[in-house]
């Protein structure tokens, strides 16, 4: 909103934070009434720095803005949430490093992006303080987000033969739809699936965002449905994400 003197309050979370010149930080952050924004923040690098806390990976804060030219710049900020969990976690670190660059790639700039911004916060926040397993987190915010973002699949039965539950389900990552393996056809990316792994995906698709990540799948239904998200987004969003490949490192 906006304050005195031409200044901008409002709530950011830090998506990522660059170094530049000796001291200061450009900062892209993701806010719900300007959606993503570019911010430098000055000084905010030198030893005891008043925005130092509220300009890390992660951090959650009211901010107060102006802009010159093409550029904001953060004048105050107020720290409200930092995540210290995922900071203790390297795993948990890395998984939120990569949804945070998968909500930035699809947030529009200086566009409003309160849904994304929520999601976000709560993907945080379960892997942060809830302690949610990073394995059922992955898959569930990344189709939640494709589908705010306009990619949602449809899994509603086979979309080929109309049967109202998909035989031996697979996911055409390409088209985007859910369909029996016998009817599908040759050419693109067929992504298996389990009756479970479809039931999870009902859910992640269309329950209340509040009960996101109730659910349970067990092991291997929970790898056909991680294979499936990550096979989904790489195939709608046409491009490989560095900390996907970092988190995936981790994990070996």
């Amino acid at each position: 909103m906006p304050g005195e003197q031409g200044k901008t309050v409002t709530h950011g979370l830090i998506l990522r934070d660059t170094d530049t010149k000796e001291t200061d930080k450009i900062l892209t952050v993701l806010t719900a009434e300007m959606g993503k924004i570019s911010v430098i923040a000055r000084g905010a690098r030198r030893k005891n720095s008043r925005l130092a806390a509220a300009c890390q990976l992660f951090a959650w804060s009211e901010m107060t803005l102006y802009r010159r030219g093409n550029w904001y710049y953060l004048d105050a900020a107020e720290p409200e949430e930092l995540f210290s969990g995922l900071q203790k976690d390297l795993v948990r670190f890395s998984l939120a490093a990569y949804l945070a660059e998968l909500t930035e790639f699809v947030a529009g700039e200086e566009t409003e992006a309160g849904e994304l911004l929520r999601l976000l916060l709560n993907g945080l926040y379960a892997l942060g303080n809830l302690g949610r397993d990073p394995a059922l987190v992955k898959p569930a915010f990344t189709f939640r987000l494709l589908a705010l973002a306009g990619f949602e699949p449809l899994c509603d039965g086979c979309a080929v033969c109309g049967a109202e539950t998909a035989r031996d389900p697979v996911l055409d990552a390409v088209q985007g739809v859910v369909h029996c393996r016998e009817c599908g056809e040759g050419g693109g990316e067929k992504l298996p699936l389990s009756a479970a792994c479809v039931t999870a995906l009902e859910h992640i698709l269309h329950g209340p965002s509040r009960r996101l990540y109730s659910f349970t799948l067990g092991p291997e239904d929970l790898e056909l449905l991680d294979r499936a998200a990550e096979g989904f987004a790489a195939a709608q969003l046409e491009r490989s994400f560095r900390t996907l490949g970092y988190y995936k490192a981790i994990l070996i």
